[in-house]
C-alpha cells in the first residue's frame, strides 16, 4: 500500500510481510506443490491465507500530540479558534464549524475544555438558580464524576438516579459556571462579586482545590469594607484560617469595618460575636451607632416598620452586649440618651453611673474594651542633635518600607525639639506606588526629651506584605530637633519582619542611616 501525504507527495515508507503462524506456512508450501486440479481441495480444508502488505511511515523518535501540534501565538491560529469556542461556551452558544474539531486542539485538556458548557454529546441538564433566575446549563456525566465525589455518587452511586434534568435553586448560575470551568478546563476564574458563591458550590460539591483558590482570593481581597460579611461566611463555610484574617481586620480597623455597609447584612450570631469582642479597637459611640443601623435594615428584611421599639425588638439582647456605660460622658448625653433605644429608667441609671458616688447596677457592660495594643518599629540605634540640623521649613522627611506579614500602620513616631518644649505641625502621610492609603494633619508637642512622639492617622492602614510603601511627613516648627542615626535596614519587631530603604521623596535628608520618622507604630 502506498501512502500519500496531504499534498499529494509519496512518503518513505517501510514495507513489511504480515508474519503467519508457522502450520499455516507448512500447509501453504505443500498447497502450492498440488496442480491447480487439487488447489480447490486443500483451500476448502485451510483457512483463507492472506499476505498483507503494510507501509508504516519512518519516524525517528514517538511524538506527543502536543509536539505535533504545537501551539501558536499569532492572533490567526488554533489560539484564536480556542478562545473563540471559550466565549461561545461562556454564552451557552456552542456550535461547531467543521467535524473534525478535534484536529484544532493539541492536547486532551484543551479538548476535554470544549466540552465545557456544550449541548454536543451532553447527558444531562441542570437548571441552576433560584425560581424566576434560573440558567439551564449542559453537564457530562463522565467529565463531572472525575470532578466531584458529589457528582459521581450522583450518577454512578449505588443510589444514583437517571435524570436527564436536575434542579439546583441554592447555587447561583455564575458560581457553577466557574465550578464546572474548573471541573472541564482546569481553570480558575473567580470574581468578587461571585467568590463567595463559588466557594459555597465548590464545598456544597466537594471541590476542594477550587474552594482553597477561593479563601485564597477572599484573604488577598480582604479589607475593612467586607471583613464583617467574609467574617459571616467563614463560619459559615467553617474557614477557621479565614475567620482568623477577618478578626484581624475586624480588631484593627473596627471603625471603618462597623461604618462599611456590609456590616448591616451579617447574620443576629456574628453580630453578637463582634459586640462581644474584646480586643475591638473603636470608640464605644461608633459600635452604638453601627448597632442602630444594623438593627434599621434587619426591620427591612423581617418587613417590619424601623421604629424604636422594632430596633430594640430585633436587637434583643445583643443590646446589651454594648458597653454603653464606658462611653465618653458627651458621646452618651449627645448620643445614646437622646437616641431613644434606651428606656427612661436605662437612661438615668447610665448617668449616675457617670456621676454618683454609689453606682447603680446595670444590666449593660460596664468594663472597657481592651482593644489592641500597638508595637513600635525602632529603626535607628541612636540619635543626636546639632546646633544646625535638624530644620524643618516645609520639606519632606520620607522613608520607605516593607513588611513580611500583614500589619495595620496606625501612625508614625516623630523626634522633638532639642531645644527645650516646642509644638510642631505635622501631616503625615502613607502612599503605596504613589497612592495615597492614609493622610492626617495633627499637632504634637515635644517636652524637649529625645523621646519619640506619636502623631496617628485617622483609621490604621493595612499594610500587605512584601510591597514597599512610603512613609512621609512635613513638619512645621521653628526649633531644631532630635535625629536619628545607626539606622538598620532590617528591623525584627516580635513576629513581623520590618526592611528599609531610601525614598526618592525625601528632600530633607531622611534616609536608612538617618534622620526623621525614627518608629512605625502598628498592629499586627
Amino acid at each position: 500500500i502506498l501512502m500519500v501525504d496531504e499534498k499529494g507527495k509519496n512518503m518513505k515508507c517501510l514495507t513489511f510481510f504480515l508474519m503467519l503462524p508457522e502450520t499455516v506456512k507448512n500447509r501453504s508450501k505443500k498447497s502450492s506443490k498440488k496442480g491447480n486440479s487439487s488447489s480447490s481441495s486443500s483451500s476448502s480444508k485451510l483457512p483463507p491465507v492472506c499476505y498483507e502488505i503494510i507501509t508504516l511511515k519512518t519516524k525517528k523518535k514517538k511524538k506527543m500530540a502536543a509536539d505535533i501540534f504545537p501551539r501558536k501565538k499569532p492572533a490567526n491560529t488554533n489560539t484564536t479558534a480556542v478562545q473563540q469556542y471559550h466565549q461561545q461556551n461562556l454564552n451557552n452558544n456552542n456550535t461547531i464549524p467543521a467535524p473534525n474539531w478535534q484536529g484544532l486542539y493539541p492536547t486532551i485538556r484543551e479538548r476535554n475544555a470544549v466540552m465545557f458548557n456544550n449541548d454536543l454529546m451532553a447527558d444531562v441538564h441542570f437548571v441552576v438558580g433560584p425560581p424566576g433566575a434560573t440558567q439551564r446549563l449542559p453537564g457530562h456525566k463522565y467529565v463531572l464524576a472525575v470532578g466531584s465525589s458529589v457528582f459521581h455518587a450522583m450518577f454512578y452511586g449505588e443510589l444514583a438516579e437517571d435524570k436527564d434534568e436536575i434542579r439546583i435553586p441554592d447555587v447561583e448560575p455564575a458560581a457553577f459556571l466557574a465550578m464546572l470551568k474548573y471541573i472541564y478546563c482546569d481553570e480558575i476564574d473567580l470574581a468578587a462579586d461571585t467568590v463567595l458563591a463559588t466557594l459555597y458550590a465548590a464545598k456544597k460539591y466537594i471541590v476542594p482545590h477550587l474552594a482553597r483558590a477561593c479563601v485564597n482570593f477572599l484573604e488577598t481581597s480582604l479589607s475593612a469594607k467586607n471583613a464583617c460579611v467574609l467574617l459571616s461566611q467563614s463560619c459559615l463555610f467553617e474557614e477557621p484560617d479565614l475567620t482568623q484574617r477577618c478578626w484581624e481586620v475586624i480588631d484593627a480597623q473596627a471603625e471603618l469595618a462597623l461604618k462599611s455597609e456590609g456590616f448591616c447584612d451579617i447574620d443576629f450570631q456574628t453580630l453578637e460575636s463582634i459586640l462581644r469582642r474584646e480586643t475591638l479597637n473603636a470608640k464605644e459611640i461608633v459600635v452604638f451607632e453601627a448597632a442602630l443601623n444594623w438593627a434599621e435594615v434587619e426591620c427591612q428584611r423581617q418587613e417590619l416598620t424601623a421604629t424604636i421599639e422594632n430596633k430594640r425588638k430585633v436587637l434583643g439582647k445583643a443590646l446589651y452586649l454594648i458597653r454603653i456605660p464606658t462611653m465618653a460622658l458627651d458621646d452618651f448625653a449627645n448620643g445614646a440618651a437622646q437616641s431613644g433605644i434606651l428606656t427612661l429608667n436605662e437612661t438615668n441609671d447610665i448617668f449616675l453611673w457617670y456621676t454618683a458616688a454609689k453606682k447603680p447596677e446595670l444590666q449593660f457592660v460596664s468594663k472597657p474594651r481592651k482593644g489592641l495594643v500597638p508595637q513600635r518599629c525602632h529603626r535607628f540605634q541612636s540619635c543626636a542633635y546639632r546646633s544646625n540640623q535638624w530644620r524643618y521649613r516645609g520639606r519632606c522627611d520620607s522613608i520607605q518600607f516593607a513588611v513580611d506579614k500583614r500589619v495595620f500602620i496606625a501612625g508614625f513616631g516623630l523626634y522633638g525639639s532639642s531645644c527645650g518644649s516646642a509644638e510642631y505641625s505635622a501631616k503625615i502621610e502613607l502612599k503605596r506606588q504613589g497612592v495615597i492609603l492614609g493622610q492626617n494633619l495633627s499637632k504634637y508637642f515635644s517636652d524637649g526629651s529625645s523621646n519619640t512622639f506619636p502623631v496617628w492617622f485617622e483609621y490604621p492602614v493595612q499594610i500587605e506584605p512584601d510591597t514597599f510603601y512610603t512613609a512621609s511627613v512635613i513638619l512645621d516648627g521653628n526649633e531644631l530637633s532630635y535625629f536619628g542615626q545607626e539606622g538598620m535596614t532590617e528591623v525584627q519587631c516580635g513576629k513581623v519582619t520590618v526592611q528599609f530603604q531610601c525614598s526618592s521623596d525625601s528632600t530633607n535628608g531622611t534616609g536608612v542611616q538617618g534622620g526623621q520618622i525614627p518608629e512605625l507604630i502598628f498592629y499586627a
